[in-house]
């Protein structure tokens, strides 16, 4: 049984519940960490960015030609003596299947693992029809049981203690399992459905490819049960999306090189089995098995058509979006997805299962970019979840009074700007030095966990006459592209680097009529308002009069270089003044490291005990890691690494403020890895990351100072 809450109020009291699972936060927590390394260890002797290349064109190649792929493979499957069927919807599917079950006298059935299947929830429609049905996946049949869904893709029942495994399977055998001996409770699920494999009169299956020139099936698992549920029943059904179509075996191997290792960091899967055709059968009639293929539309032939979702169709099912996503980690799957789980679920429920499963899930995206950079299709994840919630809000025919707000003051600019220099004036009596002295009564709840920054008294743009460079014969000349919070906020990293530009003989660029990036209105969903304030800020710009664009904001840098394409494209071209843009947006680290090619002479060497937060979109957005190491290490501070440094702080901008109980406990996380550290400075490269840590540590107490890796050099600058 799925619930999945429709209204805002429901979904956060879901989250808040799932939030008090404290085995399930750990086991996701320990489960996160080493996915990552086990993902690492075996790609390591592998081009991994050439075969998510590969995976990423070969699946683009076929989207296009799904109905194509479709009679080539009908063709040679039929020729096999295999039965091929179309399910225009879920019901459809599930009709089919109940008609060939009845058509063949079937009475018990058994199913190995199939996502297809839980989409449909075929259990449901064929128990009602009276037949028995088993899973024998053991985490999938655990969870029919236990009567919920699975909560990941690949290991649907890892949100359970053993201890609960214990308990269940103590009721399903009569007998007082020991839930300490984890081999006796797979013992008892051996026993427990081998009668049930060959007792079976049909077996259901999934598949992973769907081979095109052979009329051939493919299925990857970890656990025997697939083959015995195609093998021994005399009726074999598998359920089939149109997208796991390939052409050939290559392009299969091509998926299977990259899936195991993908999804569990396993080289390869235990079994990989091969199906063609009716192959010989003692109980089938003529001595051979009956075999359907039954392939699921359901909205996929329509999405291959669409000129911004059509990507989603690359996605093979590995589950990694959810093995690195953090609010996974935080609420796990029955919470974060629908059917789906994760990142890819967010995208896919509203083709699947309509926008009301989907309205409120696809609110809760960090943009942190991790389910991206782990895609091993390469799908732009983040992107498609705006476009999703984009298109839910259009559905709906109405947006957050909040959102318009929000959309309306950051498209224009001078009233952008005034407003938040009124701010700055009239906010002296709820301010303590830099920090707000307290919230509204209604938020002090929620958002407590940190301490809230007050506007700086003066802009940057409003001293930037008096900072600027002064330089006669520049080595370089550059524009600093300085974000909401650089201007706003925090002036004094821009004026460290516009210190340090001179220092190295830079000429430094402000140009005054740049605004706010756009990023906070592409995660409301705003794509008309983003696209125009895209606009603006490349008509800003002028990029050619400049060897770089400098941004000291990994988010701003991140958004202008992926999404302005993106957003500007016209007639399936970019432009070429934001092409411009895009090419000589560099952010700080990487310019002073890369381009100024600063030396470990120039700094004091003061041996001060720093720590590093890496922002997510400065790490995945902008693929930056080495720069703020190699930066550190020349500036001579004691650096200690902190556990986790690549994940997200929780901070993702309005994110915070919508999910202030998620963003309270990434904090918490990333806080006490710092903690660790022993660190007096934890140095970052996002202005929005200070923002969240500055006030996190404020709010916790802590003996350490955060600052921006551009105040860091400054201070230890000859």
């Amino acid at each position: 049984m799925i619930h999945t809450p429709e209204t805002d109020k429901a979904f956060k009291k879901q989250i808040k519940e799932s939030l008090d699972k404290d085995f399930m936060r750990k086991t996701l927590n320990t489960f996160s960490v080493a996915y990552r390394q086990s993902r690492a260890n075996a790609f390591a002797e592998l081009d991994l960015d050439g075969l998510r290349n590969d995976v990423a064109c070969m699946k683009d190649e076929g989207i296009p030609h799904l109905s194509e792929l479709f009679d080539a493979f009908k063709k040679n499957a039929e020729a096999a003596g295999t039965v091929i069927h179309v399910a225009r919807d879920a019901d459809e599917a599930n009709r089919i299947i109940a008609e060939i079950a009845k058509e063949n006298n079937v009475k018990s059935i058994v199913k190995s693992k199939s996502m297809t299947a839980e989409e449909t929830f075929l259990n449901d429609h064929l128990e009602k029809d009276g037949y028995e049905v088993v899973e024998t996946d053991l985490g999938e049949w655990i969870i029919q049981m236990r009567h919920e869904g699975p909560s990941h893709m690949v290991m649907p029942a890892i949100h359970l203690s053993r201890y609960q495994v214990g308990e269940l399977f103590s009721g399903v055998t009569a007998r007082k399992q020991d839930p300490e001996d984890i081999e006796g409770l797979v013992k008892v699920a051996r026993k427990e459905l081998r009668p049930k494999f060959i007792n079976a009169d049909m077996g259901v299956s999934g598949g992973n490819f769907a081979i095109a020139d052979t009329g051939a099936i493919g299925l990857v698992t970890n656990e025997g049960n697939a083959r015995l549920t195609t093998t021994l029943p005399r009726v074999h059904v598998a359920l089939m999306g149109f997208d796991k179509l390939v052409p050939d075996m290559a392009a299969a191997m091509k998926i299977l090189k990259i899936l195991p290792r993908n999804a569990t960091g396993q080289a390869l899967t235990s079994y990989v089995t091969w199906i063609k055709g009716t192959n010989e059968c003692a109980t089938g009639p003529s001595g051979r098995k009956v075999q359907h293929i039954v392939f699921l539309d359901n909205g996929r032939l329509e999405l291959a058509k669409d000129p911004i979702f059509a990507e989603a169709l690359r996605c093979i099912r590995c589950g990694a979006c959810a093995n690195v996503c953090p609010i996974y980690r935080m609420v796990g799957g029955h919470t974060f997805g629908h059917v789906y789980i994760g990142a890819i679920g967010l995208i896919l429920t509203p083709f699947f299962h309509g926008k009301e499963k989907a309205r409120e899930i696809v609110k809760c995206c960090l943009n942190c970019q991790s389910c991206k950079s782990v895609c091993p299709s390469k799908i732009d994840l983040p992107y498609l979840i705006k476009n999703v919630y984009a298109k839910v809000q259009d559905e709906d025919g109405k947006k957050p009074f909040k959102t318009r707000m929000t959309s309306m003051l950051l498209k224009n600019r001078r009233l952008f700007h005034a407003a938040l220099k009124t701010a700055s004036k009239i906010q002296g009596p709820a301010t303590e030095g830099p920090y707000i002295r307290h919230l509204p009564t209604f938020l002090m709840g929620e958002h407590n966990f940190r301490r809230l920054p007050a506007i700086a008294d003066r802009s940057l743009r409003d001293d930037w006459k008096k900072v600027k460079p002064k330089v006669t014969k520049p080595a370089l000349k550059v524009a600093l592209f300085g974000g909401c919070a650089g201007d706003f906020i925090y002036p004094e990293h821009g004026k460290a680097f516009a210190r340090l530009c001179e220092a190295y003989n830079i000429a430094v660029d402000y140009p005054m009529d740049q605004t706010c990036c756009g990023l906070p209105t592409m995660m409301m969903a705003q794509m008309d308002t983003a696209k125009e304030i895209a606009a603006q800020n490349v008509k800003a710009f002028h990029a050619g009069n400049y060897d770089y664009i400098v941004t000291l904001c990994a988010s701003c840098g991140s958004h202008i270089k992926e999404n302005f394409p993106k957003l500007l494209t016209t007639e399936g071209a970019v432009p070429v003044d934001v092409q411009a843009m895009a090419d000589k947006l560099i952010d700080f680290s990487s310019f002073m490291n890369d381009v100024v090619k600063v030396k470990a002479e120039d700094f004091m060497n003061l041996g001060r005990k720093v720590t590093y937060h890496y922002p997510c979109h400065l790490v995945r957005g902008l693929d930056v890691t080495e720069a703020p190491m190699a930066l550190l290490e020349k500036a001579g501070v004691n650096f200690t690494e902190c556990d986790e440094s690549q994940v997200c702080c929780g901070f993702s901008g309005s994110f915070s403020v919508d999910f202030p109980m998620i963003s309270k406990n990434m904090l918490a996380h990333k806080l006490d890895n710092v903690e660790a550290t022993q660190a007096t400075t934890l140095v970052t490269d996002c202005p929005g990351c200070v923002l969240q840590l500055k006030g996190g540590i404020k709010a916790r107490g802590m003996n350490v100072t955060v600052k921006h890796m551009a105040e860091v050099l400054l201070e230890e600058k000859k």
